[in-house]
Protein backbone atom coordinates (compact mmCIF):
# COMPACT_ATOMS: atom_id res chain seq x y z
CA UNK A 1 0.00 0.00 0.00
CA UNK A 2 1.29 3.33 -1.06
CA UNK A 3 1.81 5.48 2.23
CA UNK A 4 1.38 8.16 0.55
CA UNK A 5 -2.24 7.61 0.28
CA UNK A 6 -4.66 7.54 3.34
CA UNK A 7 -5.89 4.26 4.34
CA UNK A 8 -8.84 6.35 5.94
CA UNK A 9 -8.77 10.30 4.45
CA UNK A 10 -9.89 12.77 5.91
CA UNK A 11 -12.23 13.69 3.25
CA UNK A 12 -13.99 10.44 2.67
CA UNK A 13 -16.79 8.74 3.96
CA UNK A 14 -15.89 5.50 5.52
CA UNK A 15 -18.89 3.87 6.32
CA UNK A 16 -22.15 4.05 3.74
CA UNK A 17 -25.20 4.70 5.72
CA UNK A 18 -28.53 3.30 4.38
CA UNK A 19 -30.39 4.65 1.64
CA UNK A 20 -33.05 5.61 3.90
CA UNK A 21 -30.87 7.81 6.40
CA UNK A 22 -32.31 10.80 5.61
CA UNK A 23 -32.48 11.72 9.36
CA UNK A 24 -29.07 10.93 9.71
CA UNK A 25 -28.26 13.11 7.04
CA UNK A 26 -29.71 16.12 9.10
CA UNK A 27 -28.18 15.06 12.02
CA UNK A 28 -24.81 14.84 10.32
CA UNK A 29 -25.59 18.18 9.24
CA UNK A 30 -26.45 19.31 12.65
CA UNK A 31 -22.77 18.04 13.87
CA UNK A 32 -20.72 19.61 11.22
CA UNK A 33 -22.56 23.09 11.98
CA UNK A 34 -21.60 22.48 15.76
CA UNK A 35 -18.23 21.57 14.77
CA UNK A 36 -17.77 24.56 12.21
CA UNK A 37 -19.22 27.30 14.90
CA UNK A 38 -16.69 25.43 17.71
CA UNK A 39 -13.48 25.86 15.19
CA UNK A 40 -14.98 29.29 14.81
CA UNK A 41 -15.22 30.70 18.38
CA UNK A 42 -11.73 28.62 18.72
CA UNK A 43 -10.00 30.98 16.61
CA UNK A 44 -12.22 34.11 17.71
CA UNK A 45 -9.53 33.17 20.75
CA UNK A 46 -6.72 32.99 19.42
CA UNK A 47 -7.49 36.22 17.12
CA UNK A 48 -7.46 37.79 20.67
CA UNK A 49 -4.16 36.52 22.02
CA UNK A 50 -1.86 36.83 18.93
CA UNK A 51 -3.13 39.97 18.13
CA UNK A 52 -4.22 42.08 21.05
CA UNK A 53 -2.92 40.23 24.53
CA UNK A 54 0.36 41.76 23.45
CA UNK A 55 -0.92 45.05 23.09
CA UNK A 56 -2.83 45.10 26.38
CA UNK A 57 0.13 44.49 27.99
CA UNK A 58 2.34 47.12 26.30
CA UNK A 59 -0.44 49.83 27.75
CA UNK A 60 -0.30 47.88 31.08
CA UNK A 61 3.75 49.88 31.50
CA UNK A 62 5.79 46.27 30.12
CA UNK A 63 8.63 46.58 28.08
CA UNK A 64 9.02 45.13 25.05
CA UNK A 65 11.52 42.42 26.56
CA UNK A 66 9.56 41.69 29.00
CA UNK A 67 6.11 40.94 26.82
CA UNK A 68 9.02 38.97 24.80
CA UNK A 69 9.69 36.87 27.84
CA UNK A 70 5.51 36.33 28.50
CA UNK A 71 5.05 35.10 24.84
CA UNK A 72 8.50 32.94 25.11
CA UNK A 73 6.71 30.53 27.53
CA UNK A 74 4.06 29.42 24.88
CA UNK A 75 5.95 27.68 22.59
CA UNK A 76 7.83 25.93 25.56
CA UNK A 77 4.91 24.81 27.60
CA UNK A 78 2.60 23.39 25.05
CA UNK A 79 5.78 20.90 24.57
CA UNK A 80 4.30 19.54 27.75
CA UNK A 81 0.70 20.80 27.07
CA UNK A 82 0.12 19.00 23.93
CA UNK A 83 2.05 15.35 25.10
CA UNK A 84 -0.11 15.48 28.34
CA UNK A 85 -3.38 16.52 26.42
CA UNK A 86 -2.80 13.97 23.63
CA UNK A 87 -2.29 11.04 25.39
CA UNK A 88 -5.03 11.29 27.89
CA UNK A 89 -6.88 11.90 24.83
CA UNK A 90 -6.16 8.96 23.36
CA UNK A 91 -6.47 6.90 27.04
CA UNK A 92 -9.31 7.43 28.22
CA UNK A 93 -11.21 7.92 24.50
CA UNK A 94 -12.31 11.09 24.92
CA UNK A 95 -12.20 14.95 23.47
CA UNK A 96 -15.61 16.46 24.83
CA UNK A 97 -14.78 15.71 28.18
CA UNK A 98 -11.26 17.63 27.67
CA UNK A 99 -12.84 20.91 26.16
CA UNK A 100 -14.44 21.86 28.96
CA UNK A 101 -11.64 21.80 31.65
CA UNK A 102 -9.29 23.96 29.12
CA UNK A 103 -11.53 26.55 28.73
CA UNK A 104 -12.92 26.78 31.80
CA UNK A 105 -8.55 26.74 33.25
CA UNK A 106 -8.54 29.42 30.29
CA UNK A 107 -11.30 31.49 31.64
CA UNK A 108 -9.96 31.61 35.34
CA UNK A 109 -6.27 33.08 34.15
CA UNK A 110 -7.87 35.62 32.13
CA UNK A 111 -10.01 36.47 35.20
CA UNK A 112 -6.97 36.47 37.31
CA UNK A 113 -5.15 38.90 34.87
CA UNK A 114 -8.23 41.93 35.77
CA UNK A 115 -5.95 42.69 39.10
CA UNK A 116 -3.41 43.90 37.13
CA UNK A 117 -0.97 42.00 38.93
CA UNK A 118 2.85 42.60 38.71
CA UNK A 119 5.18 41.02 35.88
CA UNK A 120 6.12 37.97 37.88
CA UNK A 121 2.86 36.91 38.69
CA UNK A 122 1.82 37.60 35.14
CA UNK A 123 4.39 35.51 34.03
CA UNK A 124 2.63 32.76 36.04
CA UNK A 125 -0.19 33.50 34.83
CA UNK A 126 0.19 33.41 31.49
CA UNK A 127 2.36 29.70 31.93
CA UNK A 128 -1.11 28.07 33.02
CA UNK A 129 -3.11 30.11 30.48
CA UNK A 130 -1.03 28.77 27.98
CA UNK A 131 -0.99 25.15 29.15
CA UNK A 132 -4.80 25.39 28.71
CA UNK A 133 -5.09 27.34 25.79
CA UNK A 134 -2.23 25.37 23.22
CA UNK A 135 -4.02 21.98 22.83
CA UNK A 136 -7.07 23.52 21.82
CA UNK A 137 -6.33 23.73 17.84
CA UNK A 138 -4.70 20.16 17.68
CA UNK A 139 -7.07 18.52 19.82
CA UNK A 140 -9.91 20.48 17.63
CA UNK A 141 -8.14 19.18 14.34
CA UNK A 142 -8.37 15.38 15.70
CA UNK A 143 -11.95 16.20 16.67
CA UNK A 144 -12.84 17.33 12.82
CA UNK A 145 -10.62 14.73 11.04
CA UNK A 146 -12.13 11.18 13.64
CA UNK A 147 -15.87 13.67 12.27
CA UNK A 148 -15.29 13.57 9.01
CA UNK A 149 -15.56 9.63 8.85
CA UNK A 150 -18.56 9.66 9.77
CA UNK A 151 -20.22 13.13 8.27
CA UNK A 152 -18.29 12.40 5.27
CA UNK A 153 -17.22 15.79 5.59
CA UNK A 154 -13.49 16.57 4.63
CA UNK A 155 -11.58 18.23 7.10
CA UNK A 156 -10.64 21.61 5.03
CA UNK A 157 -14.35 21.95 4.95
CA UNK A 158 -14.84 22.81 8.33
CA UNK A 159 -11.48 24.53 9.38
CA UNK A 160 -12.03 26.78 7.48
CA UNK A 161 -14.27 28.64 9.89
CA UNK A 162 -11.65 28.59 12.03
CA UNK A 163 -9.71 30.70 9.49
CA UNK A 164 -12.80 32.89 8.91
CA UNK A 165 -13.19 33.56 12.72
CA UNK A 166 -9.74 34.90 13.01
CA UNK A 167 -9.98 36.92 10.01
CA UNK A 168 -13.23 38.32 11.25
CA UNK A 169 -12.66 38.83 14.80
CA UNK A 170 -8.80 40.38 13.99
CA UNK A 171 -10.53 43.05 11.99
CA UNK A 172 -13.92 43.47 13.98
CA UNK A 173 -12.02 43.08 17.38
CA UNK A 174 -9.69 45.64 16.01
CA UNK A 175 -11.89 48.13 15.12
CA UNK A 176 -13.29 47.78 18.43
CA UNK A 177 -10.29 48.25 20.53
CA UNK A 178 -9.73 51.55 18.73
CA UNK A 179 -13.07 52.90 20.24
CA UNK A 180 -12.84 51.49 23.48
CA UNK A 181 -8.91 51.00 24.29
CA UNK A 182 -7.45 48.18 25.14
CA UNK A 183 -8.60 47.70 28.51
CA UNK A 184 -11.18 45.57 26.72
CA UNK A 185 -9.48 43.39 25.84
CA UNK A 186 -9.28 40.81 28.60
CA UNK A 187 -13.26 41.39 28.13
CA UNK A 188 -13.37 39.94 24.77
CA UNK A 189 -11.08 36.97 25.80
CA UNK A 190 -13.24 36.19 28.07
CA UNK A 191 -16.52 36.18 25.55
CA UNK A 192 -15.04 34.25 23.22
CA UNK A 193 -13.66 31.86 25.72
CA UNK A 194 -17.12 31.72 27.36
CA UNK A 195 -18.66 30.71 23.32
CA UNK A 196 -16.38 28.30 22.59
CA UNK A 197 -17.28 27.09 26.23
CA UNK A 198 -21.07 27.00 25.77
CA UNK A 199 -20.19 24.96 21.73
CA UNK A 200 -18.18 22.31 23.69
CA UNK A 201 -20.90 21.06 25.31
CA UNK A 202 -22.83 20.02 22.05
CA UNK A 203 -19.94 18.33 20.29
CA UNK A 204 -19.95 14.44 19.45
CA UNK A 205 -17.24 12.02 21.00
CA UNK A 206 -16.11 10.56 18.33
CA UNK A 207 -12.88 8.83 20.33
CA UNK A 208 -15.40 6.63 21.92
CA UNK A 209 -16.02 4.12 19.07
CA UNK A 210 -11.78 3.92 18.74
CA UNK A 211 -9.86 0.79 19.76
CA UNK A 212 -7.82 0.90 23.58
CA UNK A 213 -4.83 2.63 23.17
CA UNK A 214 -1.25 1.70 24.44
CA UNK A 215 1.29 3.32 25.31
CA UNK A 216 3.82 1.12 24.08
CA UNK A 217 2.47 0.60 20.77
CA UNK A 218 2.55 4.18 20.26
CA UNK A 219 6.16 4.45 21.25
CA UNK A 220 6.66 1.20 19.05
CA UNK A 221 4.64 3.53 16.26
CA UNK A 222 6.51 6.70 16.45
CA UNK A 223 10.24 4.57 16.22
CA UNK A 224 9.16 3.64 12.66
CA UNK A 225 11.60 5.39 10.16
CA UNK A 226 8.74 6.72 7.70
CA UNK A 227 7.54 8.42 10.71
CA UNK A 228 10.24 9.88 12.39
CA UNK A 229 11.92 11.00 8.81
CA UNK A 230 8.37 12.77 8.29
CA UNK A 231 8.53 14.42 11.63
CA UNK A 232 11.96 15.71 11.20
CA UNK A 233 10.90 17.25 7.70
CA UNK A 234 8.19 19.09 9.30
CA UNK A 235 10.40 20.45 12.01
CA UNK A 236 12.67 22.00 9.37
CA UNK A 237 9.92 23.55 7.46
CA UNK A 238 8.07 24.99 11.19
CA UNK A 239 11.55 26.90 11.90
CA UNK A 240 11.04 28.52 8.86
CA UNK A 241 7.35 29.55 8.81
CA UNK A 242 8.36 30.28 12.55
CA UNK A 243 10.78 32.98 11.68
CA UNK A 244 8.75 34.47 9.39
CA UNK A 245 5.93 34.50 11.39
CA UNK A 246 7.15 35.88 14.40
CA UNK A 247 9.86 38.75 13.03
CA UNK A 248 7.34 39.69 10.15
CA UNK A 249 5.69 42.77 11.99
CA UNK A 250 9.51 43.36 13.47
CA UNK A 251 10.52 43.69 9.81
CA UNK A 252 7.64 46.08 8.83
CA UNK A 253 8.16 48.17 11.11
CA UNK A 254 11.71 48.97 10.52
CA UNK A 255 10.54 49.50 6.89
CA UNK A 256 8.17 52.14 8.33
CA UNK A 257 5.12 50.27 8.13
CA UNK A 258 2.18 51.46 10.24
CA UNK A 259 0.17 49.56 12.77
CA UNK A 260 -2.87 49.39 10.62
CA UNK A 261 -0.82 48.21 7.70
CA UNK A 262 1.14 45.50 10.04
CA UNK A 263 -3.05 44.52 10.87
CA UNK A 264 -3.63 44.55 7.14
CA UNK A 265 -0.82 41.78 6.59
CA UNK A 266 -2.31 39.51 8.90
CA UNK A 267 -5.49 39.82 7.93
CA UNK A 268 -4.37 39.53 3.92
CA UNK A 269 -2.70 35.76 5.69
CA UNK A 270 -5.88 34.88 7.08
CA UNK A 271 -8.48 35.19 4.71
CA UNK A 272 -6.40 34.20 2.10
CA UNK A 273 -7.01 30.56 3.78
CA UNK A 274 -9.89 30.38 2.85
CA UNK A 275 -10.23 29.69 -0.54
CA UNK A 276 -7.80 26.80 -0.58
CA UNK A 277 -8.69 25.30 2.20
CA UNK A 278 -12.33 25.11 -0.07
CA UNK A 279 -10.72 23.86 -2.48
CA UNK A 280 -8.46 21.17 -0.38
CA UNK A 281 -11.90 20.05 0.79
CA UNK A 282 -13.44 19.08 -2.29
CA UNK A 283 -10.24 18.23 -4.38
CA UNK A 284 -7.67 17.67 -2.27
CA UNK A 285 -7.90 14.05 -2.35
CA UNK A 286 -7.17 13.21 -5.41
CA UNK A 287 -3.40 14.06 -5.23
CA UNK A 288 -1.16 12.60 -2.69
CA UNK A 289 0.26 14.57 0.23
CA UNK A 290 3.77 14.52 -0.25
CA UNK A 291 3.71 16.16 -3.74
CA UNK A 292 1.63 18.38 -2.54
CA UNK A 293 3.31 19.18 0.26
CA UNK A 294 6.90 19.73 -1.85
CA UNK A 295 4.91 22.66 -3.54
CA UNK A 296 3.69 24.10 -0.18
CA UNK A 297 7.48 24.21 0.90
CA UNK A 298 8.63 25.42 -2.65
CA UNK A 299 6.15 27.89 -1.79
CA UNK A 300 7.39 29.02 1.18
CA UNK A 301 10.44 29.62 -0.14
CA UNK A 302 10.00 31.69 -2.50
CA UNK A 303 7.65 33.70 -0.39
CA UNK A 304 10.62 34.27 2.13
CA UNK A 305 12.96 35.09 -0.71
CA UNK A 306 10.84 37.85 -1.75
CA UNK A 307 10.34 39.58 1.87
CA UNK A 308 14.35 39.16 1.58
CA UNK A 309 14.78 41.95 -1.40
CA UNK A 310 11.33 43.80 -0.41
CA UNK A 311 12.25 47.46 0.77
CA UNK A 312 8.94 48.62 1.14
CA UNK A 313 5.92 47.23 3.40
CA UNK A 314 3.54 47.69 0.94
CA UNK A 315 4.57 45.07 -0.94
CA UNK A 316 4.50 42.44 1.39
CA UNK A 317 0.91 42.92 1.12
CA UNK A 318 0.65 40.50 -1.59
CA UNK A 319 3.16 38.54 -0.40
CA UNK A 320 1.16 37.89 2.88
CA UNK A 321 -1.69 36.27 -0.04
CA UNK A 322 1.22 33.68 -0.75
CA UNK A 323 0.18 32.35 2.58
CA UNK A 324 -2.82 30.68 0.98
CA UNK A 325 -0.56 28.58 -0.71
CA UNK A 326 2.42 28.06 1.28
CA UNK A 327 0.84 27.42 4.59
CA UNK A 328 -2.54 26.63 3.49
CA UNK A 329 -1.73 23.63 1.37
CA UNK A 330 0.98 22.45 4.09
CA UNK A 331 -1.38 22.31 7.00
CA UNK A 332 -4.10 20.77 5.97
CA UNK A 333 -2.35 18.00 3.90
CA UNK A 334 0.29 17.73 6.56
CA UNK A 335 -3.05 16.55 9.18
CA UNK A 336 -3.91 14.38 6.03
CA UNK A 337 -1.14 12.64 5.69
CA UNK A 338 -0.69 11.65 9.62
CA UNK A 339 -4.01 9.77 9.22
CA UNK A 340 -2.60 7.71 6.84
CA UNK A 341 0.54 6.58 9.17
CA UNK A 342 -0.56 7.05 12.19
CA UNK A 343 -3.78 4.75 13.32
CA UNK A 344 -6.87 6.34 14.88
CA UNK A 345 -6.68 5.17 18.10
CA UNK A 346 -3.21 6.91 18.57
CA UNK A 347 -4.76 10.07 16.87
CA UNK A 348 -4.91 12.33 19.43
CA UNK A 349 -1.58 11.60 20.53
CA UNK A 350 -0.20 11.79 16.85
CA UNK A 351 -1.45 15.09 16.42
CA UNK A 352 0.10 16.52 19.93
CA UNK A 353 3.25 15.46 18.55
CA UNK A 354 2.66 17.18 15.19
CA UNK A 355 1.95 20.57 17.78
CA UNK A 356 4.53 20.00 19.58
CA UNK A 357 6.77 19.82 16.37
CA UNK A 358 5.03 22.70 14.64
CA UNK A 359 4.38 25.44 17.78
CA UNK A 360 6.12 23.75 20.34
CA UNK A 361 10.07 23.01 19.46
CA UNK A 362 10.19 25.33 16.29
CA UNK A 363 8.82 28.15 18.13
CA UNK A 364 11.22 27.65 20.65
CA UNK A 365 14.33 27.42 18.65
CA UNK A 366 13.21 30.15 15.73
CA UNK A 367 12.56 32.75 18.80
CA UNK A 368 16.00 32.04 20.42
CA UNK A 369 18.12 31.20 17.62
CA UNK A 370 16.15 33.11 14.81
CA UNK A 371 16.06 36.26 16.78
CA UNK A 372 20.26 36.36 17.46
CA UNK A 373 20.44 35.52 13.72
CA UNK A 374 18.09 38.33 12.94
CA UNK A 375 20.34 40.94 15.16
CA UNK A 376 23.62 39.71 13.96
CA UNK A 377 23.24 39.35 10.22
CA UNK A 378 19.95 41.52 9.39
CA UNK A 379 16.74 40.90 7.49
CA UNK A 380 18.42 39.99 3.90
CA UNK A 381 20.08 36.89 5.49
CA UNK A 382 17.83 35.94 8.27
CA UNK A 383 14.75 35.29 5.61
CA UNK A 384 17.44 33.83 3.63
CA UNK A 385 18.16 30.99 6.10
CA UNK A 386 14.28 30.25 6.27
CA UNK A 387 14.45 30.43 2.63
CA UNK A 388 17.12 27.71 2.47
CA UNK A 389 15.07 25.44 5.23
CA UNK A 390 12.06 25.40 2.96
CA UNK A 391 14.44 24.06 0.36
CA UNK A 392 15.73 21.30 2.51
CA UNK A 393 12.22 20.34 3.72
CA UNK A 394 11.27 20.30 -0.18
CA UNK A 395 13.60 18.06 -1.26
CA UNK A 396 13.09 15.94 2.20
CA UNK A 397 8.89 15.56 0.86
CA UNK A 398 10.13 14.30 -2.53
CA UNK A 399 12.58 12.15 -1.22
CA UNK A 400 10.46 10.74 0.78
CA UNK A 401 7.65 10.82 -1.73
CA UNK A 402 10.04 8.66 -3.98
CA UNK A 403 10.85 5.84 -1.30
CA UNK A 404 7.32 5.58 -0.60
CA UNK A 405 6.73 4.75 -4.38
CA UNK A 406 9.57 2.48 -4.39
CA UNK A 407 8.17 0.66 -1.26
CA UNK A 408 4.61 0.07 -3.37
CA UNK A 409 6.30 -1.15 -6.63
Amino acid sequence: MDSSEPAQEAGKITHTAPASAAPAKQSYAKEINLLRSFSFSVYMTQAVVVSYLPLYFLDQGFSTGQIGVLYSTGPFISIFANLIMGLVSDKYHTLKKLFPILLIGQLLMIALLFPSPAFLSVCFIMIAFYFFQTPMNPLTDSLILLSSQHTGTPYSLVRIFGSLGFALSAYGFGLLLKETGTDTTLILALCTIGITLAFSFTLKDYQGSLRKMEFGGFYQLIRKPQIISFFVIILIVSISHRMYEGFLAVTMRQMGASDSLVGLAWLMSAVSEIPILFLLGKYGHKFKELPLLVIASLMYALRFWLVSVIDSPEWLIPVQAMHSVSFGIYFATALRYITSIIPDEYRSSGQALYAVVWTGVAGVISGTVGGSIYEAFGKDSFFQLAMTLALIAAAGFFIQHVRSNRVLK
